[in-house]
């Protein structure tokens, strides 16, 4: 049954959404190398922590990959966010897949792929863009 959320890499990024799909409810599986990223977590977070390599694929499986009914790329490497989004995809058929991409050049690494790419830059630019309509209106 797919019925769980992984989000790899628990830098600002993963953490803040990991940390917001826990509190929506979802069953939220973090992985990251590192055990300590975690503590970016919020302390409402409900969800699993895994530290692991997850682009050793007997480590992937062991945190139940299978399971994902969505996967979340948010590793501050893009080359390893674009071989877990390749592999998630043909291997365990991860029907939801976004992959966080700092070089916009990436993108058409995934075109005509059902995986949605995350770019921080056109995220933050647009927050901003939405920041000055708001002051522009008082």
């Amino acid at each position: 049954m797919r019925n769980k959320t992984f989000i790899v890499g628990c830098g600002r990024l993963g953490a803040s959404i990991a940390s917001y799909a826990s509190s929506q409810g979802e069953d939220v599986i973090v992985l990251d190398q590192h055990a300590d990223s975690f503590n970016k977590l919020s302390d409402a977070f409900s969800g699993y922590t895994v530290a692991c390599d997850a682009t050793d694929v007997d480590q992937l499986e062991d945190a139940g990959i299978g399971d994902a009914k969505e996967l979340i790329l948010t590793t501050g490497d893009d080359n390893t966010n674009l071989f877990l989004a390749h592999l998630c995809q043909k291997k365990y058929n991860v029907p939801y897949i976004y992959v966080r991409f700092d070089d916009p050049e990436k993108g058409f690494l995934i075109q005509g792929m059902s995986i949605k790419a995350i770019y921080p830059f056109q995220l933050s630019r647009d927050r901003f863009s939405l920041l000055q309509q708001g002051v522009d209106k008082q």
